[in-house]
């Protein structure tokens, strides 16, 4: 991606990186952390490709000269990426990564190497590469991505320029599903669970989503009506449709965006619903229901993600669920 289809992702992240190459104020390593899909990948592929090109202009790559081409073609012998290899980043990895820090640069004379998922090193690994960190080598920069900054070792983090990315906008995400003609009611959802443009477009596409909106949406309405109709639709619907617990989680989350859109219409933010579709029934069941209420019910669901993760059983924390969200 270039310079400008990225601004409107990380308009802060790369002012600062283009300001730190204009002022010649470039570090030896840097850690990009953020969410899953805030574009930290294509921004160090940016970032790096500036770092090398040969005609850059307002610290911004030219993407016309031989080094930029190389970049956008995967081929730049200066320019050295190391994901996982398999689960983890290993110590033979960053050993060879070593290897190349120890030589001259063969295009460039600047040598950039980039490490994704680096939350995801072993202990070896990190303790190899802390080494290159303690001794940076000159012309040598270093860009570690990480969606879990906190697996960092403190050794690491305190040695890198720490960049943080921001959640992309739910608003301009849900442009982009429309514009790739998504129904407006599945792009405000989609929106809503991911920052990721291509899990939001799987998310859309995906026929057992559809069904599980379907279902929750249901559950929603019969809880309305009696806890007992509600564990007879979970006996019937639910436990048959999410059986894996991240599925059950899923689930969770569609549920607590229904009271979400009720606390919108209570604060008559109508324009940002995340189920548009049910505006109307949505508006009667919100006059209904105290401000106070929807916030217990809320808190109630996030208690029971937490407790999802704590290996309850399924079906008897779903369960519970809905009596205490009839109050």
């Amino acid at each position: 991606m270039k310079f400008e289809e990225l601004q409107s992702f990380q308009p802060v992240v790369l002012q600062m990186l283009q300001n730190s190459i204009m002022k010649n104020r470039v570090a030896h390593a840097y850690l990009f952390e953020g969410e899953k899909g805030t574009r930290k990948k294509e921004v160090s592929m940016l970032f790096a490709k500036a770092l090398l090109c040969e005609n850059r202009r307002d610290g911004k790559a030219c993407e016309e000269c031989n080094n930029c081409r190389r970049v956008n073609n995967g081929n730049h012998p200066d320019l050295h990426l190391v994901e996982p290899d398999g689960l983890s980043i290993k110590k033979e990895q960053i050993k060879l990564l070593q290897a190349e820090f120890s030589k001259t640069g063969v295009e460039s004379k600047k040598k950039i190497y980039i490490i994704v998922h680096s939350d995801k090193m072993t202990a070896n690994a990190a303790n190899s590469l802390l080494k290159f960190l303690e001794e940076p080598l000159a012309d040598t920069t270093a860009i570690l991505i990480t969606e879990n900054i906190h697996r960092m070792l403190p050794t690491i983090l305190s040695r890198c320029q720490t960049v943080s990315f921001k959640p992309l906008p739910k608003e301009h995400l849900t442009k982009q599903l429309l514009d790739e003609g998504i129904p407006p009611h599945m792009a405000t959802l989609a929106a809503n669970l991911t920052n990721r443009y291509e899990e939001a477009v799987e998310i859309c596409q995906n026929e057992w989503f559809a069904q599980a909106r379907i279902i929750v949406l249901k559950l929603y309405e019969v809880l309305q009506k009696s806890p007992f109709q509600a564990m007879v639709k979970i006996q019937e619907d639910f436990v048959q449709h999410f059986k894996e617990k991240d599925q059950v989680d899923r689930a969770l989350d569609l549920l607590l965006l229904i009271y979400k859109d009720l606390l919108q219409i209570q604060l008559g933010k109508e324009e940002q619903l995340v189920y548009p579709d049910q505006k109307e029934m949505w508006k009667s069941n919100a006059l209904q229901v105290s401000t106070n209420r929807l916030s217990t019910n809320m808190t109630v669901i996030l208690e029971a993600k937490r407790k999802l993760n704590a290996n309850m059983n399924s079906q008897l924390l779903v369960e519970q669920l809905m009596l205490k969200l009839q109050g």
